[in-house]
């Protein structure tokens, strides 16, 4: 069973880089076969799956939708336009605008949330939204390992590790991984420089646009607020982002439909929903349950124990390197709840703190994702946005941006820990 998971899973990224139109389609059959031959197993299916991810995104969609149409994201846009002298510079700033966001909620609601700016000055300015788009979902993808609040993995680690929300910035009379993951994101600004040379295009905003209802921005800002304060709530429940972000787009549709005396506008924000992105995610979460099944992750973990012995140089930089290559296709979340047990025993058997380990498996697993498409849920919403906007990524459009961008990050972050915390 074993070998048959494997081949399935291979196939099914091959198929999925070579043919980016057939992603969906391919990644729920995958999933129905795991299901069938009982690789993931029936009864463990509505817990493979991340209802919390998936409620998270339909809500924020919802949100965003209105958010859209209120016109802030062109509003946003003009100002960007304002401020930057060409093109090149609109990317970078709207990535690291993506990125700060980033380090304080979940990636996937900050494209949901920063894309539609992203879209918008494409737009006005008549470009190819892709490379912009790409650049700002990567971006997030860095960014979320900054803060104990920034993403699930993060989240994972100080629960795993008692570690509070400070622990990040401050530990032990050393800097913490917050520093290595802002070294890496001031590293990719003269990737981003050298990608985007060509675009030197100059921007400006001759017409700033008028917003006339600001209750959907109210709104987002408070998708972002709630997000943050409900991370330090112990013991809460594992769906609880997933509600608030649907709760408060229910108010937006209840505010919308009561304001309007309609639901038209209402109904095309559940629209809104990208049902492609739920069912991919939504497979992929299964798939990789079966792969977790079947023992292949722990098979990975051990290995890397096994290969980085007694050294503790190599053990660092298998972990790092090794996380980033396994994380390019395997969701980090089974990845890094099966490998923080198995650092945990390999430090105690060195005799040493395991911090320096932590945040290696931390900054690799997370960045790991920005190597392919499907690698991170915030590149698959990324991508999900430009196609209902008609746009199809190809792995080559992806790499040219999510390969320098994370070889450069990662090797900033990795230096910066081993220096800091060996």
């Amino acid at each position: 069973m074993k070998l048959a998971a494997i081949i399935l899973f291979v196939a099914m990224y091959t198929i999925m880089i070579i043919r980016p139109k057939w992603r969906t389609y391919v990644a729920a059959i995958t999933a129905v076969i795991f299901a069938a031959a009982g690789i993931s197993p029936l009864a463990g299916i509505p817990s493979a799956i991340d209802w919390n991810v998936l409620m998270m995104i339909s809500g924020t969609m919802v949100v965003v939708d209105f958010f859209i149409a209120s016109k802030m994201p062109n509003k946003i846009a003009d100002y960007l336009l304002d401020k930057a002298p060409n093109v090149m510079w609109v990317t970078i700033f709207m990535s690291l605008f993506a990125g700060i966001i980033s380090a304080f909620i979940d990636n996937v609601a900050t494209v949901l949330m920063v894309a539609p700016v992203g879209m918008a000055v494409c737009k006005k300015l008549k470009i190819n939204p892709v490379p912009m788009i790409l650049s700002i979902a990567v971006s997030s993808n860095l960014q979320g390992a900054a803060t104990l609040v920034g993403d699930t993995t993060s989240i994972m680690l100080g629960a795993y590790a008692k570690m509070d929300f400070t622990s990040f910035f401050w530990m032990n009379g050393k800097p913490g991984v917050f520093f290595a993951v802002e070294l890496g994101a001031l590293a990719t600004i003269p990737v981003m420089m050298l990608v985007f040379r060509k675009e030197q295009q100059p921007v400006s905003a001759d017409v700033f646009t008028t917003v006339e209802d600001y209750f959907p921005t109210v709104m987002l800002l408070a998708v972002v607020v709630t997000l943050i304060i409900a991370s330090f709530i112990p013991g809460k429940p594992d769906i609880t982002n997933g509600v608030i972000c649907c709760i408060i787009a229910l108010i937006c549709i209840i505010r919308n439909a009561v304001r309007y005396q309609s639901f038209q506008d209402s109904a095309h924000a559940l629209k809104s929903v990208d049902l492609q992105t739920i069912i991919l995610l939504a497979s992929l979460f299964i798939v990789i349950a079966g792969i977790r099944n079947v023992g292949i992750i722990d098979d990975v973990a051990n290995w890397i124990a096994d290969v980085g012995g007694n050294n503790l140089f190599l053990l660092y930089s298998i972990i790092v390197w090794g996380s980033v290559a396994i994380s390019a296709f395997i969701d980090n979340i089974p990845y890094v709840a099966t490998m923080l047990p198995v650092i945990q025993g390999v430090a105690a058997a060195m005799n040493m703190e395991p911090y320096l380990l932590y945040f290696g498996l931390l900054s690799g697993a997370t960045l790991g994702g920005n190597l392919t498409p499907v690698g991170a849920s915030a590149n698959i919403t990324a991508i999900g946005i430009l196609f209902k906007d008609g746009h199809d990524v190809s792995m080559k459009e992806f790499a040219r941006i999510g390969i320098p961008f994370t070889l450069v990050a990662v090797t900033a972050g990795y230096l910066f820990i081993w220096f800091v915390w060996r």
